[in-house]
């Protein structure tokens, strides 16, 4: 676990806790994290109620998978933000985790640093990533989530 801002971590699988003290989590990872909390094996129907995510006390469940072309929704995006920013407010250190802590886990934590603390550009994708990896050199996003950013950057609140 890596403290990337004041009060805000990435992380991998092994930084994975439902119950970290003081903290807010959120499980970048459909495998193991999202299907363990939501009950399923395999893939769950996207017409589900929790489908993309699912939030629980101190935790968001994402179902996020690290894929070559963006499959993401963004609705997923939103969802992050939100639950980031409130509980930021509340005074939780944040935890971001996904499986490697290279691509998904802080993917989300530069979008929080740009588009909500703006301790990093919010020009665009490009500039904040430049921004970011000075301080998080071991950022290698997938190309799905890189092509998803920059593509809908201005839409991401």
């Amino acid at each position: 676990m890596i403290e990337v801002h004041e009060n805000l971590f990435v992380g991998n699988e092994s930084d994975c806790a439902d119950r970290l003290n003081g903290f807010a989590v959120v499980h970048a990872c459909k495998h193991p994290c999202h299907a363990r909390a939501v009950g399923y094996q395999g893939n769950l129907a996207s017409t589900h109620p929790h489908y993309l995510f699912y939030s629980k006390d101190n935790n968001l469940y994402l179902n996020m998978i690290d894929p070559p072309k963006p499959l993401f929704k963004i609705e997923l995006f939103h969802k992050y933000m939100e639950f980031v920013n409130m509980k930021w407010d509340d005074g939780k250190n944040i935890l971001i985790h996904c499986n490697q802590g290279e691509s998904r886990a802080p993917s989300l934590a530069l979008l929080f640093l740009a588009k909500s603390l703006r301790a990093i550009s919010n020009a665009s994708y490009a500039e904040a990533r430049q921004d970011f990896t000075t301080f998080y050199p071991a950022y290698y996003p997938g190309k799905g989530i890189q092509i998803f950013l920059e593509q809908n950057w201005d839409s991401i609140v």
